[in-house]
């Protein structure tokens, strides 16, 4: 049996472009980062196409994102990293980012999770159509999908292609049938194009607790890879923000609902300004309360340490963290970063907005020089009912195993 590598992969924006990276684009810059990222060990780069910069209107592709997105490509190339290329990018960080030719005001927001909305650059009052729905956008993703995926199939910067970015925070499907029907179109459309490299959609953990239309069994059926994103000290569940079992949780459980290996493609956590102890904060984001677990540097690190063995144990393929680096000061007053916004979002990185190092880049570079492979489960969440069941009542049932798999590998 050949040996599989387990992949160390991280989640990309530049730190001083943040999401206003495709209008902005700097070759340099890419190089000078994806230098640094494989100096650190990592093998794998998910960037994301924001679909207003890749296609402005429904039935065009920019030339000039495009061109760019195979500079990335030949960055990546170069330095022997691989690309996870992320479509229909929506949502991302806090706001959701639509396409100019999609919003609507006339129409109730697609998913319960809009917070901000930004087009163009900039924040608008108003909502957007389904784009599981929608037959213009259904024709405008055909389009962007034939077009990158022609341009690049046979690119050696190439590693995966994506679906879409916790895509039910974007929008719904209107059933678990169109759910699972369009995943399927699509990945087979670009499988149809490029039988090479395999194809995933990245949900997160609501849709291992709500019941969105993007269950994880349907959508996992159709794709090549299951990925999973989460984060403790976003969930009730997790014994503590930094609890090290529930990302492995996860992906157990994402195995055990789809029957495949799980990739951990996103997680991590923010800190705290070097030097300061782990803290709470507490300001008030788009018009609601909020309050969020910012680690020191230095439990971060131990969290990260702790984390990656058990990802291990489950028998995950990878783990990618969220993200690169800190934004630079100068992206503050804008979203995600801005004060009454998702601010917590200006210190997710491996690196600060300086560029220099944390120490979990460190764990990571550590880790990374062990050469760690995929192994079988050893850890597994066992699943007494069907997928159907499970997602009678996810949120119940996710709770209920997580505390059977802590009491089941408690003290191992």
């Amino acid at each position: 049996m050949s040996v599989q590598p387990f992949v160390l992969g991280v989640n990309y924006w530049p730190r001083r472009k943040a999401m206003y990276w495709w209008p902005n684009f700097d070759e340099g810059e890419v190089r000078e980062e994806f230098g640094i990222i494989a100096e650190i060990g990592m093998k794998i780069v998910r960037i994301f196409l924001l679909w207003d910069d890749f296609q402005p209107t429904p039935d065009s592709v920019d030339a000039k994102a495009l061109n760019n997105l195979e500079k990335v490509a030949n960055a990546a190339a170069d330095l022997e990293l691989g690309l996870d290329i992320t479509f229909f990018t929506g949502h991302m960080s806090g706001p959701n980012w639509a396409p100019r030719w999609l919003v609507d005001k006339q129409v109730q927001p697609p998913s319960p999770h809009l917070q901000q909305l930004v087009s163009q650059g900039e924040v608008v009052d108003s909502s957007y159509r389904n784009p599981y729905s929608d037959e213009t956008a259904l024709a405008a993703e055909r389009l962007l999908l034939k077009t990158v995926v022609n341009r690049l199939k046979g690119h050696s910067g190439v590693w995966m292609w994506n679906l879409g970015n916790e895509p039910d925070l974007f929008a719904w499907p209107p059933s678990a049938a169109a759910g699972k029907a369009w995943v399927q179109e699509m990945a087979q459309l670009v499988k149809d194009l490029d039988p090479k490299h395999p194809v995933t959609c990245g949900l997160h953990v609501a849709s291992l607790i709500e019941n969105n239309g993007l269950r994880i069994h349907d959508i996992y059926g159709q794709t090549d890879i299951a990925v999973m994103h989460g984060y403790p000290m976003y969930s009730h569940v997790a014994r503590h923000p930094l609890d090290p079992d529930f990302v492995p949780f996860m992906c157990a459980l994402t195995s055990a609902l789809c029957g495949k290996p799980t990739l951990m493609e996103e997680w991590g956590g923010c800190t705290a300004p070097q030097g300061e102890a782990s803290t709470v904060w507490e300001w008030t984001a788009y018009s609601q309360p909020r309050t969020q677990f910012m680690a020191s540097e230095e439990d971060l690190a131990g969290y990260v340490e702790a984390v990656l063995p058990k990802l291990i144990e489950v028998g995950a393929t990878g783990a990618m963290l969220w993200c690169y680096a800190d934004y630079a000061p100068e992206l503050w007053d804008r979203p995600p970063c801005e004060e009454t916004g998702a601010k917590h979002e200006r210190h997710f990185g491996l690196v600060r907005p300086d560029g220099s190092l944390k120490p979990h880049a460190e764990v990571i570079k550590r880790f990374a020089s062990t050469n760690p492979t995929v192994k079988p489960a050893q850890r597994q969440v066992v699943l007494d009912i069907t997928p159907d069941d499970y997602y009678q009542a996810p949120a119940t049932h996710f709770e209920r195993l997580y505390n059977a798999y802590i009491a089941q590998y408690e003290g191992a």
